[in-house]
């Protein structure tokens, strides 16, 4: 399987959006320091949910070019891929939600979403590991069928 410029590119942005939205997040809630001080913290999780994020991405753009070339819309299969990316992002970020919880009333939720971070985004990367694993299985299928769509008439029988 090789993947094209545009995808890697998307992905890339992709990933580093995912991180700049962790970044915004935290340093709305806090400070620009803590921001970073909490990205080195958690740069393995962090950076394994955005490459996992990244991936899958990339992995959609791939599939949309392969799709066309087969003038084939899959955007409905697709769409498994892109909804796990969107839960795994919603766990990694859940538990910033804790920073600003106590100012609108709802200190026990905060509690809940700060004792239980490291949880949170274990299961934001099993989620992108699934995601992976579904958009590979369609880039495979999308494949196949390109190739018998391209393939002569002879070979198909």
């Amino acid at each position: 399987m090789r993947l094209t410029t545009p995808a890697v590119a998307v992905g890339a942005m992709a990933a580093a959006l995912l991180v700049g939205l962790y970044l915004g997040l935290v340093t709305w809630a806090q400070d620009w320091g803590h921001a970073r001080e909490l990205l080195w913290e958690d740069r393995y999780f962090v950076g394994a949910i955005a490459l996992g994020f990244g991936t899958q991405v990339g992995l959609y753009v791939h599939v949309r070019q392969m799709a066309r070339r087969r003038r084939l819309a899959s955007t409905a299969v697709t769409a498994v891929g892109t909804g796990t990316s969107s839960v795994a992002m919603v766990a990694c970020c859940a538990h910033h939600l804790a920073d600003v919880l106590p100012l609108v009333g709802f200190s026990g939720l905060a509690v809940f979403l700060g004792d239980y971070r490291v949880p949170l985004m274990a299961l934001g990367i099993g989620v992108n590991a699934i995601g992976v694993f579904v958009m590979l299985r369609v880039v495979l299928r999308e494949r196949r069928l390109l190739a018998l769509a391209s393939a002569p008439l002879a070979e198909r029988a």
